[in-house]
């Protein structure tokens, strides 16, 4: 049996936080409406999807959130003082029409936030005193004036099926309102990913529950969920992120300016290397998986770097930065000791996936994936 050892939450919280709260966000930037209904008639899936995203537009949204997080095992996490994004919680939502949102997760310890502002993508982690800050693709996602056809939303569904089983559309009733619901599952390597489900409002067209599900498991690992909903508009400053003094930074893919000035984004093993004051490793390829992109990463003012092995739901992630001096002192996670080759590591395995952490060389180097351990162990030895 494998020793447990306390590793610090700045280390481990804010990473589960990310992927916690982006895979359970993935699908749902809206809620529900309060009322009641009946369910609506049945209709095949192109035609329910086509409904919705043809549904009035609204200036804005409001809403009460319930997040559940069953990811990490128990016993790992304190007893007090722990994340929001971590352990679940309850919280509010605000959407503004063209696509920027708030959601904030509520607890005694601070309150969590994931938001998008048209330009950046923030999530604050209060447990680990850090915001992961990435550029936003709202943008990129707002009407340009075409309305969608039948013969889009067919396409878009084909593309689809070709990697993921698509359920049809299921009619009920969701938070009193009739509501869709469809389901999908990876056909080929989804990982430990078992399949995702979203419903939506058959009427607004607004989704109102998002889910993600293990292989093998009933119940929902995450899942998001809305209610006592308020429609109006949303001012500017409610879509802003209000970090707390203290905060640390971790900007994911950062702009950096080129010989003429312009900003540009640091991209390929090589361009990254020129930007870190340690020695990157990124083999071409990595347990099994040959590498597909490296991207800068900035920690406060130090450099680091965010490489990916594979694609789809059976990718690779490492993340590698200069080890900081000292302990963070926060009460930590309580996880596996596990040695790769020679440095004493963590591991946190969920139902999704696995987290590898270890340092070497004054370089502390993080690996993560939809994968079982063993995957990630692998990866992580190929590293030294």
């Amino acid at each position: 049996m494998r020793r447990l050892r306390t590793t610090s939450t700045r280390r481990l919280y804010g990473l589960v936080a990310v992927i916690a709260l982006l895979a359970a966000t993935a699908g749902i930037a809206q809620a529900a409406l309060g009322g009641s209904a009946s369910a609506p008639d049945p209709k095949p899936l192109d035609r329910a999807v086509l409904d919705a995203l043809r549904a009035p537009k609204v200036d804005g949204v409001s809403a009460r959130i319930t997040f559940t997080n069953g990811l990490l095992p128990g016993g790992s996490l304190p007893d007090r003082g722990g994340s929001p994004l971590a352990q679940g919680a309850d919280g509010r939502l605000w959407v503004a029409g063209d696509g920027r949102f708030r959601l904030e997760l509520q607890s005694d310890g601070g309150d969590a936030q994931i938001v998008d502002d048209g330009s950046r993508l923030t999530l604050y982690d209060p447990a680990s005193k850090t915001a992961y800050v990435a550029p936003s693709h709202t943008g990129d996602k707002r009407d340009h004036g075409r309305e969608p056809t039948l013969a889009d939303v067919r396409r878009g569904l084909e593309r689809l099926s070709r990697t993921w089983t698509l359920s049809g559309a299921r009619p009920g009733t969701t938070a009193d309102r009739p509501s869709y619901t469809v389901r999908i599952a990876p056909k080929d390597d989804g990982g430990l990913l078992g399949a995702a489900q979203l419903v939506w409002d058959a009427v607004q067209g607004v989704p109102l529950r998002a889910a993600v599900y293990a292989q093998g498991q009933d119940a929902p690992v995450l899942e998001l969920a809305a209610t006592d909903v308020s429609y109006g508009s949303i001012s500017d400053s409610t879509l802003s992120p209000g970090l707390p003094q203290g905060t640390r930074v971790v900007e994911l893919d950062p702009p950096t300016a080129d010989h003429a000035g312009r900003p540009t984004h640091v991209r390929g093993a090589a361009a990254v290397q020129k930007h870190l004051p340690f020695q990157l490793s990124a083999p071409t390829a990595l347990a099994g998986l040959e590498r597909t992109s490296v991207r800068l990463v900035k920690v406060g003012d130090r450099a680091g770097a965010l490489s990916t092995y594979g694609e789809g739901m059976g990718a690779i992630v490492v993340f590698q930065h200069q080890a900081a001096d000292g302990g963070g002192g926060e009460e930590g996670l309580k996880l596996p000791q596990i040695n790769i080759d020679g440095a004493t590591g963590t591991e946190l395995a969920t139902p999704l996936g696995t987290i590898v952490t270890f340092e070497s060389g004054g370089v502390s180097y993080t690996v993560a994936g939809l994968v079982p351990p063993v995957s990630a162990e692998n990866a992580a030895r190929g590293l030294r």
